[in-house]
């Protein structure tokens, strides 16, 4: 299990908090929100998905990954 920590903006509230996890659970990986520091950690099986695919997750629902 890999774990990586990404800096994302735009997210502001519980519905984005809920549309990054739930994204990120429907690709095969666990993240954890914390709105103060803008900062999601993402666990991962690196065997199965790698960062660009969490990154392409993130941002589909609307928000920048800028780390």
């Amino acid at each position: 299990m890999s774990e990586v920590v990404l800096k994302v903006d735009g997210m502001s509230c519980g519905h984005c908090v809920n549309s990054v996890e739930k994204a990120l659970q429907e690709i095969g990986a666990n993240g954890t929100v914390d709105l103060a520091s803008k900062k999601v950690t993402v666990q991962y099986d690196e065997a199965k998905i790698n960062t660009k695919a969490i990154v392409d997750a993130i941002e589909e629902q609307g928000y920048d990954v800028v780390q």
